[in-house]
């Protein structure tokens, strides 16, 4: 397939690139510069010159290819809500070009999606469009697509980490460094979910050659990982102290990340494995934390 995909060259879309190619298709990547272009050269991909803020010019990126993929997003947490927003016309501009064909558009969310209730663990098949995380707004306009016929299908995203960078972990990471401690709220059992990179990218190629329309799929290895053991493990390589902060004081600890820190983002996967026939082998979370401090 030909594939036009959006974040082509950002932490995801960069692996997601490869193993395309890897496999046989050819990729249209989406970068604003042009060492970007450089870089999908390199690759063996096709450059596209644009944005997601041209919403005209995606689609006009889209109208020669067999299938989108869209792992774009701007992950400037000051302005989440309005990025979220943003991500939904993306999606719904990519989805416009498909319109009236059964190409298949691979769009991007948070397992945290998939949870029912407070501390249950997100399911594929359950979604609430009511969901108070603003990140809705992304399955929200991909539903949308999907009742007027297009070829939607949906990647949550648990946090995704290699030796280099971990997701949210990595700016727990950089908060710890700055408070002289590593912290977590009150016993820290709250769990978090998360995939290595490399089987992220095998994954939304799976999710691309073997979907289902409206199937949901969770990029989730480790399904809870308790953020107690996080912090521990970020002391330890950082040799910093490791306490916890009553949930009171969160908000002034973790400023911003608090939304985040305090949640469970715990994650369900048997269903992605089943249906795609995928196989987690990556490093885990904790292994390349290890690596990452070491470093």
């Amino acid at each position: 397939m030909r594939v036009f995909i959006t974040g082509s060259t950002g932490f995801i879309g960069t692996r997601v690139t490869w193993e395309l190619i890897n496999a046989g298709h050819q990729v249209v990547g989406l970068t604003r510069s042009e060492e970007g272009a450089r870089a999908l050269l390199a690759m063996g991909a096709e450059p596209y010159r644009g944005d997601i803020e041209d919403l005209s010019g995606l689609q006009r990126g889209v109208e020669k290819c067999d299938a989108v993929i869209h792992t774009a997003f701007d992950h400037n947490f000051a302005h989440f809500v309005a990025n979220c927003q943003k991500d939904a016309r993306v999606i719904d501009a990519l989805g416009s070009a498909l319109a009236g064909s059964e190409r298949p558009l691979v769009i991007t969310s948070s397992t945290a999606m998939g949870s029912s209730a407070p501390g249950q663990a997100a399911d594929e098949d359950h979604f609430d469009p009511a969901h108070p995380n603003p990140r809705v707004a992304s399955e929200l306009a991909g539903q949308a697509l999907l009742q007027h016929g297009v070829n939607v299908v949906v990647m949550r995203l648990s946090q995704i980490h290699n030796s280099v960078k971990q997701g949210l972990v990595s700016e727990v990471i950089k908060q710890a460094q700055e408070k002289g401690c590593s912290a977590y709220i009150d016993q820290g059992l709250n769990q978090w979910s998360a995939t290595h990179l490399e089987d992220t990218a095998r994954l939304y190629r799976l999710a691309l050659e073997k979907h289902q329309p409206g199937a949901r799929y969770h990029a989730t290895a480790e399904s809870g990982i308790t953020f107690r053991l996080i912090a521990e493990a970020i002391g330890e390589h950082l040799g910093l102290p490791t306490l916890a902060v009553p949930a009171h004081e969160a908000a002034a600890h973790f400023g911003w990340l608090s939304t985040f820190v305090a949640k469970d983002m715990s994650s369900l996967n048997h269903k992605t494995r089943e249906r795609l026939g995928w196989q987690p082998r990556g490093p885990g979370l904790i292994e390349d934390l290890a690596s990452c401090l070491k470093g």
